[in-house]
């Protein structure tokens, strides 16, 4: 009997893996999938949010009727669009949203005032 060589141990493996499709994400996929929202400011300042996040051609909602600040999110999805409205008067509100190495940073002050934020 014949040890197999390094050669065909390869050729194996090759087919093995040509049969069974890689289902999990590489981290820098799933780097540009997960979007991480933090609201910062005047700490107790309140604010509500209306997110739409899509991923994978399906669009969900949150809604946020009363949030403090500071508050955190994380989402997965391939797109956010937000409107954020500051309700508590003479506060500071700023949001910074990030998806892989995309960027997104706002601010507004004082009652009513309102952001409208999307990334991709």
């Amino acid at each position: 009997m014949t040890r197999p060589t390094a050669w065909r141990y390869m050729l194996c493996a090759a087919g093995l893996l040509a049969c069974f499709p890689l289902v999990a994400q590489s981290p820098q996929e799933q780097d540009m999938t997960q979007i991480h929202i933090t609201m910062s400011g005047t700490p107790g300042a309140e604010f509500s949010a209306h997110w739409r996040v899509t991923h994978e051609d399906e669009t969900t909602e949150h809604v946020e009727e009363s949030g403090t600040v500071p508050a955190e999110y994380t989402f997965t999805g391939t797109e956010l669009e937000g409107t954020v409205k500051l309700l508590s008067d003479n506060e500071r509100l700023e949001v910074d949203i990030q998806k892989g190495s995309n960027r997104s940073r706002s601010s507004t002050q004082g009652a009513g005032g309102t952001l409208t934020l999307m990334i991709r």
